[in-house]
Parts: structure tokens; C-alpha cells; sequence
């Protein structure tokens, strides 16, 4: 398993974990998708440079292959015209292409099993990031609901304890009319019950002064007076 492999499944196994503890997911979620996408990008920018350093490494190989072939063509020709020093100049120097070939060769197909491997990760990579994109669509379409049904039920318990509900509303009302209804009345019995009390008292008081005059006249005629 690659290192870039072990690293993405650390990665993956932390959003889970911080998923079930995650007041937003959606939040969370982006974060990850952001994150994860900048990961594709420079996977995608090595992919470019592995290709392009697999075609150098492969052009050398067969360059170097060519060159082989080409010494040793030129050794058999030597050794044609008799010459055979010139013939194993020609195969060291084909020896010598022999084995660049060979390292290239090997180098090349290195490369091109670490470019086999990026591809891989990244339509991984690709594929999680599709899945964990439409997850957060998913959860953000929850999350929205979730709020809606929070708006709500504070809508409801605002109107429950502190709202205008009409039945509350006109009961209130009658209530507050009876009590005045009650006072303006207690006022008009109050008022009522005064007039009669002043009535009665000027009655005694008149009462009194008649008596008071009657015995003021007696007085007087005991005295001689007469009317």
C-alpha cells in the first residue's frame, strides 16, 4: 500500500470519527471535499510529470536500443573487412549501449508502475470525493429541514407562552371589561349610598333644630312671650 493510500485512509477514518461528534456536518463535510479536492488536483499535476518523465526514461531505452543494435552492425561489418580491433571498439560500445538500455529500460518500467498507481488513486480519489459530495447533499438537505423544524417549533413555543392567540386574546378582553364593568358599578353604589347618607344626616340635623326651636319657645312663653 502506497504511502499517498495510507494517508488517504487515515484521512477518510478521521472524518468519520469527527462526524458523529459534528454539530454541521455540512461544514465538516465541505472542509473535507475542499481538502480532498486539492489532493486530486496535485495528484493530477504528478500524474502529468510521471507521464512526461516515463516518455524521457522510454525514449533513452530505445535510443539506447537502437544504438546497440547500430555497434553491432558496425562490429560485424569490421570484422567483414578485417578489421577486428575496430569490431571490438564496436561491442564495447555496444556493451556500453547494452547497459543504459537495460537501466533505462528498468527505469521506465518503474515509472510506469508508479504512473499505473497514481491512476489508481486517483479515480479513488475521484470516486470518494463523487460519494462524499453527494453524502454532503444528502446531510445538507437534512440539516436544512432541521432548521426549518427548529423555526418552527420557536414560532410555536413563541405564540404558546407570549404570542397573540385569539381565544387567549378575547378572553383577556372580557376579563378586563367585567373589571370595569365591576369598578364603574362599585362607583355608581358608592356614590349612590353617599347622597343617601348626606339625605338622612340633613333630615337628623333638621330634626334636631326643630326640637331645639320648640323648646326655645316654650322658654319664651314661660317668660311672657307670645307669638
Amino acid at each position: 500500500m502506497s504511502i499517498m493510500r495510507r494517508v488517504r485512509d487515515i484521512t477518510v477514518a478521521t472524518l468519520n470519527e469527527r462526524l458523529e461528534k459534528a454539530e454541521d456536518p455540512v461544514r465538516l463535510i465541505d472542509q473535507f471535499l475542499w481538502s480532498t479536492r486539492e489532493e486530486i488536483i496535485q495528484a493530477e499535476r504528478l500524474h502529468q510529470q510521471y507521464l512526461g518523465h516515463s516518455n524521457h526514461l522510454k525514449a533513452q531505452w530505445l535510443q539506447a536500443e537502437q544504438q546497440k543494435e547500430k555497434r553491432e552492425q558496425q562490429a560485424l561489418t569490421a570484422l567483414k573487412a578485417g578489421e577486428e580491433q575496430l569490431a571490438r571498439i564496436a561491442l564495447h560500445e555496444k556493451a556500453t549501449s547494452e547497459e543504459r538500455s537495460i537501466q533505462y529500460r528498468d527505469l521506465y518500467e518503474q515509472s510506469r508502475q508508479n504512473t499505473m498507481d497514481l491512476e489508481d488513486q486517483l479515480r479513488e480519489m475521484r470516486s470518494e470525493y463523487q460519494l462524499v459530495y453527494d453524502k454532503r447533499e444528502y446531510y445538507a438537505a437534512r440539516m436544512e429541514s432541521l432548521r426549518l423544524q427548529q423555526r418552527m417549533n420557536a414560532r410555536y413555543t413563541e405564540g404558546s407562552q407570549g404570542g397573540i392567540q385569539p381565544g387567549s386574546m378575547f378572553r383577556r378582553l372580557e376579563d378586563r371589561i367585567g373589571d370595569m364593568e365591576m369598578e364603574a358599578k362599585s362607583l355608581h353604589d358608592l356614590r349612590r349610598m353617599g347622597k343617601e347618607f348626606i339625605s338622612e344626616a340633613g333630615n337628623q340635623v333638621q330634626s334636631v333644630i326643630e326640637r331645639e326651636l320648640q323648646q326655645l319657645k316654650k322658654k319664651l312663653e314661660k317668660e311672657g312671650w307670645s307669638s
